[in-house]
């Protein structure tokens, strides 16, 4: 087509103008590392305007991660706000005034700190800050293989999934990630997984089985791997701020399990039989994804096959992901979305972060097709959702379209690159790529209208390649025959100057 031998006679002729030209010393290319001095301003860089308190490292992280794969740099400011949000110890808060030091009073996150660790290893050059994140994950890792919320705080599905996608995107191998008891966040993430049959068969549940009891075993203070001891629903987590409106959830005001800016009461309690426990999608989505061993800019698998739920007594982490696809691809096919509690938890309704996530979820499970009744349904929902929920949304819409092979650019009529990098500071480097050629093109074979005329460029660059080449040649014969005494004609001559 006219487009594209267009670009490759431009191609031939960069590369013939390459050779040709002398040889000059390379620019280092920029260090992706922020030198900048953080400014008195402490939210100077973050992504959106409302306040950080509840979400603030949350959501530049998933800002970077929907940036990086749409092939957007950002700012030296931005990435240095998020990495002057990181404690010594390499954890996150959900966000802190980065001119007071991080002491005993700082209420660390694990989802925060999952999510930095992702994006900071997305954009590359930060290993120190990954690895020093990584290893304070490790550090607060359950003795039953999975994280909660907070340090010390009981197991839950949502934080072990996105520890799990910390690990998998710094590279670690995950068989590698248990804790000192030899337990895996898989067996953790088992044991919050339902049954198959009915129309809750294969989701998660926020609250954990009941492991069968052995007579023969001790008790279970006398176990190394005995599971963590469970905070009631009437303890109180550490203060902190609520999360604002700048918080994606079920319309822009609330939260949901698939946001880990949210941190809920934990509701796991051992003891509690199947009947007691629920499917929650939000929790089942962001599980899929840690079975799986994925992140939260998870590509897609689509095996073109449906979905299926089978029990065995010890269910593989593929297996468990299935089983958790099974139940959303019921959920979106039925209802197009996933729904899920209210700020206050007075009623059900869209959940926009969950969907999302589920989105995303079924289509790295290999079940894309599954998905795209929810894909439709955002894409309508696209521009009053990403208004509203600001940079956080209209990043997950963008990891949606990314995992789906929409068009980020034109998601249900919105831009939402465009959208995302107006929420902060100008990107560094923006991609744009060239529109789609559209109405009839040329045939295979032919040259087009235009044909001759990118043939001839070619020419003309050949031409002014050789020429080139024939001066340098000329100038370093005749530099080096001035030099020598002698002309410079006669071959094998000692040149030296």
């Amino acid at each position: 087509m006219t487009v594209r031998r267009g670009a490759a006679a431009l191609a031939t002729l960069a590369v013939v103008l390459a050779s040709a030209a002398p040889a000059v010393a390379a620019s280092p290319s920029p260090s992706p590392s922020p030198s900048v001095t953080y400014p008195p301003d402490p939210v100077a860089g973050l992504y959106g305007t409302a306040d950080p308190s509840g979400d603030g490292v949350w959501r530049q992280s998933l800002a970077f991660l929907a940036q990086k794969i749409e092939y957007v740099t950002p700012s030296e400011l931005s990435v240095a706000w998020l990495r002057h949000q990181q404690c010594e110890s390499g954890a996150f808060a959900a966000y802190r005034d980065p001119r007071v030091p991080c002491d005993a009073s700082t209420v660390t996150d694990v989802r925060a700190s999952a999510a930095a660790v992702q994006a900071l290893a997305e954009i590359g050059g930060h290993t120190p800050a990954t690895e020093n994140g990584i290893s304070w994950l490790s550090s607060v890792q359950n003795d039953d293989g999975g994280w909660g919320a907070r340090p010390g705080e009981a197991t839950d599905p949502a934080s072990t999934a996105l520890a799990v996608g910390a690990f998998a995107r710094a590279g670690r191998k995950l068989a590698d990630v248990t804790a000192d008891s030899g337990r895996t966040p898989y067996q953790a993430l088992r044991a919050f997984a339902l049954p198959c049959g009915g129309t809750d068969g294969g989701a998660f549940t926020t609250r954990a089985a009941s492991p069968a009891p052995d007579p023969a075993a001790p008790t279970a203070s006398a176990t190394s791997d005995a599971p963590p001891t469970v905070r009631t629903p009437d303890a109180k987590a550490p203060d902190a701020k609520a999360p604002d409106a700048n918080v994606q959830g079920r319309d822009g005001n609330g939260t949901s399990a698939a946001d880990p800016s949210a941190t809920p009461e934990p509701t796991a309690a051992s003891g509690e039989d199947d009947a007691a426990r629920t499917a929650d999608g939000a929790v089942t989505a962001a599980a899929v994804l840690g079975a799986m061993g994925k992140g939260l800019a998870a590509g897609s698998s689509n095996s073109g096959s449906g979905t299926s739920c089978q029990d065995t007594d010890e269910p593989s982490p593929e297996r468990l992901a299935q089983n958790g696809a099974h139940y959303l691809a019921g959920v979106v096919g039925r209802a197009h979305r996933v729904d899920g509690p209210a700020a206050g938890g007075t009623s059900d309704g869209p959940d926009f972060a969950a969907t999302a996530t589920a989105v995303v979820a079924l289509a790295a499970s290999g079940h894309k097709n599954e998905a795209a009744p929810a894909v439709d349904w955002l894409e309508k929902n696209a521009r009053s959702w990403s208004e509203r929920g600001g940079p956080a949304a209209v990043a997950q819409l963008v990891l949606v379209a990314h995992a789906t092979g929409a068009q980020a650019r034109d998601f249900g009529g919105v831009d939402l690159v465009a959208q995302l990098n107006a929420t902060g500071p100008t990107p560094a480097a923006t991609f744009a790529p060239s529109p789609t050629p559209t109405g009839p093109q040329p045939a295979a074979g032919s040259t087009g209208s235009s044909g001759f005329s990118v043939w001839w460029l070619v020419g003309a660059g050949l031409a002014c390649g050789a020429g080139i080449g024939f001066m340098i040649s000329t100038r370093r014969k005749d530099g080096a025959g001035r030099h020598s005494g002698t002309d410079g004609r006669a071959d094998g001559d000692d040149v030296r100057s």
